[in-house]
């Protein structure tokens, strides 16, 4: 879901700022800052959130890891070719200042075919506290 670039901003400082989060700290094989730190660096971590500066360029590989649910907010316009699991081709674009809800995941290990380098904070939330 993409929102406008105003609404962007707003709902990420809000969020952040809230503290809406529960737990941060991904420290497992698949972290991947671990497996990918020439694309995934910690900007900020605390007990409830962690922040990624994510460069992502054409070629450059990230191996398998995995990520909970995030916010994505990007900084630069960014596009890629991606295959969907029926073997679909599709263009992926967002433009400076959109945040998108991911939520967690696992991938990796194909090089993307970036069109255009992309640079974006990735807000990481861990699952609630019982």
């Amino acid at each position: 879901m993409k929102v406008s670039r105003p609404a962007a901003l707003l709902v990420g400082a809000g969020l952040f700022a809230a503290g809406l989060a529960t737990g941060a700290g991904i420290n497992d094989a698949l972290d991947p800052v671990r497996v990918a730190p020439h694309i995934y660096e910690v900007a900020f971590e605390n007990e409830r959130v962690r922040v990624l500066d994510v460069t992502v360029r054409n070629g450059e590989m990230a191996p398998l890891h995995t990520h909970p649910d995030r916010l994505v907010v990007y900084l630069s316009a960014c596009a890629w070719l991606e295959t969907t699991g029926d073997g679909e081709r599709r263009m992926q674009s967002y433009s400076p200042g959109d945040v998108v809800w991911e939520p967690g995941m696992m991938h990796g290990g194909e090089p993307p075919t970036v069109v255009h380098d992309c640079r974006q904070l990735d807000i990481e939330f861990a699952e609630p506290a019982p």
